[in-house]
């Protein structure tokens, strides 16, 4: 049985990745960025709890630690999901096309593991971007000294979130389904508003703070 990801050294991991190995690939990346950004929101939440000086702020901020390590746990999930449904679809290409029929089936497997792969990353995208307001929700209150964790965060959250949309896009380019490519493509643009400008509001708070 293959090692999975989260058993990898991170050297390990790296090595596979610069590999001619098709996987790990962008979309484990794009899902493995969105769980350092959400890991850092933890650490921050991690270093403020329990603190004298932030005791107005501790069940919130307990909250939002309980809240990043869910995402952090389902975004590493989605890392491997990611190799996972790559592997099948690269095993739908390889099924026979000798007969009408074996083309057909064929066809109807590439159809439906695509599908399934442009799925993957949308989830990655929803999860990377629910990290965001944590930054949000954090940045003006911890100290001072952890603050600029947040701001990477921020940064890496919205890099999770683009990257995985290039990854639902490259996918929904080969379906057929355009019912479904629509409905994607919708909740891509309902997902992405606003994005770039939480990213920065994050990042000025941060910048504000640093320079005080």
């Amino acid at each position: 049985m293959a090692e999975t990801l989260e058993a990898q050294p991170v050297g390990a991991f790296l090595d596979a990745l610069a590999s001619r190995a098709p996987t790990p690939g962008g979309g484990s990346v794009a899902a493995f960025t969105g769980a350092m950004a959400a890991g850092l929101v933890s650490m921050v939440c991690a270093l403020t709890v329990g603190k004298k000086q932030y005791v107005a702020i501790d069940a919130e901020v307990r909250a939002i630690h309980e809240r990043a390590e869910a995402l952090r746990h389902e975004l590493q999930v989605l890392a491997e999901q990611d190799i996972e449904v790559f592997g099948r679809l690269a095993a739908a290409y390889k099924l026979p096309r000798v007969t009408e029929a074996d083309a057909g089936s064929r066809h109807a497997a590439i159809q439906a593991v695509t599908r399934q792969a442009a799925l993957v990353p949308l989830r990655t995208a929803v999860a990377a971007a629910a990290v965001l307001p944590l930054c949000t929700a954090l940045a003006a209150h911890v100290g001072r000294l952890i603050v600029s964790d947040l701001g990477v965060a921020a940064l890496l959250a919205r890099a999770s979130v683009q990257s995985a949309v290039l990854n639902i896009e490259i996918n929904l380019a080969g379906l057929e389904d355009q019912i479904f490519v629509r409905e994607t493509r919708a909740q891509i643009a309902d997902l992405t508003i606003g994005l770039g400008e939480e990213t920065e509001g994050v990042v000025e708070i941060v910048r504000g703070r640093i320079n005080q």
